[in-house]
């Protein structure tokens, strides 16, 4: 895995990317993610080995067909996927492409306005003028101008080339992206996007001295709903909790399945209150709805969550917050389920 994702940000990064699919493109390589990753890493230098293994193939004239590509991303590659935050700089990287392409069209334009310019004015004077000299100086304005109607065609036909690369990367990641990041059962964040957003926010939080509030939901009795009515049904239940915390989770509020019956949000610039009143409305959200069996009929009776609320502490290193919010829904629980506890009365009954 890349080490320095700066050697791909800025100006030079735009430069350092367009290399790398033109590498690609040479080898004609898809640009799928995993490909890219190979490419970028072999560019960047950080895999010695990668690199001197790319190399040796180059030299030997080896075609880089899917089962290579497959076979160097297994081996370099096996024990990791793309990041979150290589992710991220890929869909910079490719924005930006994207923007250098538009800029080079523009170009284009404009130079083919030109020649179509030039063109027009050497037609007419090499026909109406009778000066030798004139009609030489004519003569080479002709020909400048075929050649650069000439080179303009030539560069909008590499223009649109890697405007389809850009296209097709962008496609490309954002698909892996879903797949990387996303619950599959109830489309929320899954928990390497929660973990990975979590450290993201506290450092925020901790820069801007600015609140922060983590909130972990359980689902009451759910192992008894699926020994009385199925795992179908479970699934129903789940995915039922999730569209309630996907109605709430509003403006960068991140909704995520924490674990099994468990789902958490991670609420930026949000103090204790407003995230308990959050909870509160959510709670209510999920008891107001009775779920039913779709193939009989059936009426479960009511769904409840216990909550638990944790505050952003200065002292908090990575997990802890998570950690205290679900030590926090887990007294909700002992506590009699069905209720909101946040981390301030864990510590006022520690202290009692």
């Amino acid at each position: 895995m890349i080490n320095d994702l700066s050697l791909f940000r800025g100006p030079p990064g735009v430069e350092r990317a367009r290399e790398i699919i033109e590498r690609m493109g040479k080898q004609q390589i898809p640009t799928s993610p995993a490909n890219y990753e190979i490419w970028t890493t072999h560019v960047a230098g950080v895999k010695p080995d990668l690199s001197r293994e790319i190399e040796a193939r180059l030299q030997r004239g080896e075609a880089f067909t899917d089962e290579t590509n497959e076979e160097l991303f297994e081996r370099f590659f096996a024990n990791t996927r793309l990041s979150i935050q290589m992710l991220e700089t890929s869909e910079t990287i490719a924005r930006e492409l994207d923007d250098t392409v538009s800029s080079l069209r523009g170009a284009g334009g404009q130079a083919g306005s030109y020649a179509k310019v030039l063109q027009e004015a050497a037609s007419r004077f090499e026909g109406g003028v009778d000066s030798a000299e004139f009609r030489t100086i004519v003569e080479h304005l002709a020909v400048t101008t075929h050649e650069m109607v000439e080179s303009n065609l030539k560069l909008a036909e590499q223009i649109e080339a890697q405007s389809r690369q850009v296209e097709e990367l962008q496609t490309a990641l954002q698909s892996v992206k879903v797949e990387a990041l996303t619950d599959g059962l109830t489309g929320l964040a899954n928990r390497r996007m929660f973990d990975e957003t979590l450290r993201r926010r506290m450092n925020d939080a901790a820069a801007d001295s600015s609140d922060l509030c983590v909130l972990v939901f359980d689902i009451d009795q759910f192992k008894r709903i699926n020994e009385a009515w199925g795992h179908a049904l479970g699934d129903q239940v789940l995915r039922y909790i999730a569209s309630v915390m996907r109605a709430h989770a509003q403006g960068d509020v991140l909704a995520a399945r924490f674990g099994g019956e468990e789902f958490a949000l991670i609420m930026p610039r949000t103090n204790v209150n407003l995230a308990e009143a959050l909870a509160a409305r959510i709670s209510r959200a999920v008891k107001s709805k009775r779920l039913s069996l779709k193939s009989t009929g059936d009426v479960i009776g009511e769904i409840t969550v216990s909550i638990g609320i944790a505050r952003f502490r200065d002292a908090d290193q990575s997990g802890d917050l998570a950690a205290r919010a679900e030590a926090c829904m887990l007294a909700a629980k002992h506590g009699g389920r069905d209720r909101i506890v946040t981390d301030a009365q864990l510590d006022r009954q520690s202290a009692a």
